[in-house]
């Protein structure tokens, strides 16, 4: 499949768009004042994974790679924009095509503006783009069983609860247990956002 990369959606003061490397002096503030509130559901590197005196690597070197892998058609690495600013970031990773077809969403948002309603809808569009312009078949969202916020979305969103994964990813240090929800191309007719203002009563 060709590469689509890059691409921008957007819905009223919503906009999902590429990460640049501009943008780090506004990512580091924002993930430095969301420190605490996003920790705990953190992506981590195991120890079994890691090379002694690895070092993380810097911001272009992330921006770089997100946007290699999102040319290669693997990943779709947004940054979140609420009213023209930036606001979190939401990824559609694990591409897969052929017949399997399917790709799991994460997503984290500024607390700032937590709870108006933002995330569910670019999680939604996430979700229309991939299964209108990439034909996907399924999409998933795997969720701590302790993250409210996180669970208020996909229940706003209507997606299915479909089991637990035991030690799934790697979170803050040691491997959880996560919560799987999922959505099928043919779950919503009109869309996920449409079936998610609708709900809302929009």
């Amino acid at each position: 499949m060709p590469a689509t990369w890059p691409v921008t959606l957007r819905h009223d003061d919503i906009e999902l768009r590429p990460l640049r490397l501009r943008d780090e002096r506004e990512w580091r503030a924002v993930r430095k004042r969301n420190a605490d509130w996003l920790a705990p559901w953190d992506a981590s590197l195991p120890p079994e994974g890691r090379s002694e005196g690895e070092i993380p690597p810097t911001f272009s070197a992330m921006v770089r790679r997100l946007k290699r892998e999102a040319r290669a058609g693997t990943m779709l690495p947004w940054v979140l924009a609420y009213q023209g600013r930036f606001a979190g970031q939401v990824t559609v990773g694990g591409i897969s095509r052929g017949s399997l077809r399917s790709a799991y969403i994460g997503y984290w948002i500024d607390s700032a503006v937590a709870g108006r309603g933002i995330m569910p809808t670019a999680v939604a569009m996430a979700c229309d783009y991939a299964f209108a312009e990439l034909h996907l078949h399924r999409i998933e969202v795997n969720i701590r069983p302790e993250n409210a916020a996180s669970l208020r979305v996909v229940d706003k969103l209507g997606l299915t609860y479909e089991g637990e994964r035991k030690k799934y990813l790697h979170i803050n240090g040691e491997w959880c247990d996560h919560l799987t929800y999922v959505v099928f191309s043919d779950d919503m007719p009109d869309g996920v956002l449409a079936n998610f203002l609708a709900r809302r009563g929009h």
